[in-house]
């Protein structure tokens, strides 16, 4: 408990001290459907993926502190690997596929903490969902817990020049209505629920 309540303290600081002016005076941040996102049981947020600031971005905007898998990579960065981390993060080698994170991920949950996953697994240079991975699915199974379909809007483009001058995209995070597990871990219920949520990120992109 004690552990628990000194991370959402340090998340709180990075939260407000950090990505809170960046989200809102450097990209203009908005959010829209504030009151699909459960607010006491833990829950599985999955989302588009087009910048390596989507993670303390979403998590901000949500206000919710999300633990995200993120690339072990990421961790090494300056500035970035600091927020990720006090932010909750957690590495990952290959995605889902990694025993060691899905043990992660699962703990976190159980502990009533929301975990947030890229459902292509890596960023994508249209901003969209084009080939979901089902771990995101088999993880709401596992868990019973509920997925949350968010969109990122804009984070692919997040900084354009034009005459060497820096253009800043606006940032519109779009959060839909939660989705039930699947009913089993078969096949054809992951493929169904992972296709979902693929459809409504897309739809909420527009």
């Amino acid at each position: 408990m004690k552990n628990h309540t000194i991370q959402q303290l340090i998340y709180e600081l990075v939260s407000k001290l950090f990505v809170f002016p960046i989200y809102k005076f450097v990209f203009k941040g908005h959010l829209i459907g504030r009151e699909n996102i459960p607010q006491t049981d833990s829950f599985i947020m999955v989302s588009n993926h087009g910048s390596l600031l989507d993670p303390p971005l979403l998590g901000h905007a949500l206000g919710r502190n999300i633990s995200f898998m993120a690339k072990a990579e990421l961790f090494k960065i300056p500035f970035l690997g600091f927020i990720i981390t006090a932010c909750g993060a957690y590495p990952v080698k290959r995605g889902i596929a990694d025993k060691n994170t899905i043990k992660t991920a699962c703990k976190k949950l159980s502990d009533n903490n929301s975990i947030g996953i890229f459902i292509d697994g890596t960023r994508q240079k249209n901003g969209r969902v084009n080939k979901p991975k089902q771990g995101a699915a088999l993880l709401a199974f596992k868990n019973q817990k509920l997925l949350l379909p968010v969109a990122i809007v804009n984070s692919h483009r997040l900084i354009r020049f034009k005459f060497c001058i820096p253009l800043f995209s606006k940032i519109v995070i779009k959060v839909g209505k939660p989705v039930q597990p699947p009913q089993s871990s078969s096949r054809d219920d992951l493929h169904s629920v992972t296709m979902l949520l693929k459809d409504k990120i897309n739809n909420l992109i527009g």
